[in-house]
């Protein structure tokens, strides 16, 4: 059976709750959604099927070739900041059922902390938090379903795509149909239980926990084992020096 064939022609109930915004061209999903913010009654995903100024984490340039995911869900929230900073997991969690919900696969799909989806050992998918105002948090989401686009020298990882890695060929909106109704649920469990669940379910996916890796601050470069993530979702690596915990960090793999 070709690994096409596995994908779903049924896909979960949509979230009542939740509105979704396709739009054919849009130059940031996330700037779209600042535009919005003011005029928002509830979450709502905002789908660009194609997108001309992408970024990513840093002020990256995020490529986004024609057939790619790229999307933004608005979510007006009273959290603080720590608090919003978690919906990077539930993101990530959310992504990677959604993958694994229209590939039929499981294990080749794995977590990077804090916000990153990998395929084979590639990075499949990127996830940015922003403020959007007025009380809305734009989420955004990129995925290589249709291409890769150019290795970046700087990047940790090489891009890869679903279609040449697995096979199977999704359009963004049947991907936002398995995606929306995955985050609904997460984001029902962090609201719900709070970020243990999450925590778990997160370290049960991540790559390379228990092993070394390289932790790249803006202030310096630390090397240590992966042993967990704590609490509030920063990384806790053991290093020569001791314990160190990471809020914020580029993740390479040597």
């Amino acid at each position: 059976m070709s690994l096409r064939r596995r994908l779903p022609t049924n896909a979960p109930a949509w979230p009542p709750d939740y509105q979704r915004l396709v739009l054919a061209q849009v130059d940031s999903t996330n700037a779209e959604a600042q535009r919005r913010a003011g005029s928002l009654s509830g979450p709502c995903w905002i789908l660009g099927l194609r997108q001309t100024d992408g970024r990513g984490r840093r002020g990256r340039a995020w490529a986004d070739p024609a057939g790619n995911f790229a999307a933004t869900l608005a979510l007006r929230s009273s959290d603080g900041p720590a608090r919003l900073a978690l919906r990077t997991f539930t993101a990530a969690l959310a992504l990677r059922e959604a993958l694994i919900s229209v590939t039929g696969l499981d294990k080749a799909f794995a977590l990077k902390w804090p916000n990153d989806v990998l395929l084979n050992g590639g990075k499949l998918s990127g996830i940015l938090l922003e403020s959007a105002g007025q009380g809305v948090l734009a989420l955004g989401i990129g995925v290589n379903l249709r291409d890769a686009p150019p290795a970046d020298p700087d990047a940790a990882f090489a891009p890869v795509s679903l279609r040449a890695e697995t096979g199977v060929t999704v359009t963004p909106e049947q991907f936002l149909d398995h995606l929306g109704p995955a985050f609904a649920t997460w984001e029902t469990r962090l609201t719900t239980y709070g970020f243990e669940p999450v925590r778990a379910a997160f370290l049960a996916h991540v790559a390379r926990l228990r092993e070394p890796l390289v932790a790249r601050t803006q202030a310096e470069t630390l090397h240590g084992v992966f042993e967990t993530i704590d609490e509030t979702g920063a990384l806790v690596l053991n290093t020569a020096q001791g314990r160190r915990t990471v809020p914020a960090a580029d993740i390479h793999f040597p």
